[in-house]
């Protein structure tokens, strides 16, 4: 273990925790794969369980021994810098949770037909660029025993730091692809797609698992716009979530718990 106190937050060999973008982060590694930054002990514990490789860890000093000790030893072979609180606050600009930030290697993309190959509910992420709901959906889908989830590429990257913080580590344990054409590609696949609308002709949830379809691609949308009307035509099911009390919506993250819970 090669422990190195940080004396100067401007380091070039530090810019990967103070200075480099998530865009940036993604092109970073020397192999192309791309890097991204794992916060907290919890989380990183999770990326190191499913076979995520480090690449450097920034730790403040009291962890290294404490709770963050059997992370550095599983780490060895790469930097640990260290400093008090302070520094690492001024490094980062941030405060970290925990105390602990692990840079680590992003793995080789899945394709739709990886994740799907035997899902029977597949969760679909359109447009949606909120990190914090985005990890949240990932939690849910983990908890709830959703099969994968296949995003469009105007969604956020799961592997964005707060995304992954607020999933609890849940984007290294679920299956997820990025996809150009998401309900076309599962429509090849045999699946049925579900788009979540409030729209007068909607099913209920009830509705939807009465006709149990084998291979359901459950779709959500931004808050606020919802779902393009183009993707809820195309949907095989428009289903909704009866509101009460003049409300008009749920969070998407929420949806998306419910809509997990009531189909598994």
């Amino acid at each position: 273990m090669k422990i190195e106190v940080v004396n100067d937050i401007r380091s070039e060999k530090l810019k990967i925790f103070s200075s480099l973008t998530e865009a940036q982060l993604k092109m970073a590694s020397e192999d192309g794969a791309g890097l991204f930054i794992a916060e907290s002990p919890k989380v990183i514990r999770v990326a190191l369980e499913r076979g995520y490789e480090p690449v450097a860890l920034l730790c403040e000093r009291k962890h290294i021994f404490g709770d963050a000790e059997d992370i550095v030893r599983k780490c060895e072979g790469i930097t640990v810098y260290t400093g008090n609180r302070e520094t690492l606050w001024n490094l980062t600009g941030y405060k970290l949770t925990r105390g602990v930030l692990c840079a680590m290697k992003r793995k080789p993309k899945l394709t739709v037909s990886q994740v799907a190959k035997e899902a029977k509910l597949i969760c679909v992420i359109q447009g949606i660029c909120d990190t914090t709901n985005i990890g949240s959906i990932f939690r849910s889908a983990a908890a709830l025993g959703v099969d994968g989830i296949i995003l469009s590429e105007d969604s956020c990257d799961p592997l964005n730091r707060r995304s992954i913080r607020v999933s609890m580590g849940t984007v290294f344990v679920i299956p997820w692809a990025v996809s150009e054409r998401p309900l076309q590609e599962l429509a090849t696949l045999n699946f049925k797609t579900v788009a979540l609308a409030l729209r007068d002709d909607s099913i209920t949830l009830q509705d939807l698992k009465a006709m149990n379809e084998q291979r359901l691609a459950v779709i959500f949308g931004t808050e606020g716009d919802g779902l393009p009307q183009k993707i809820i035509s195309d949907a095989d099911y428009v289903v909704k979530i009866p509101m009460y009390n003049k409300v008009d919506s749920l969070n998407v993250g929420s949806a998306a718990a419910i809509t997990f819970w009531a189909l598994k």
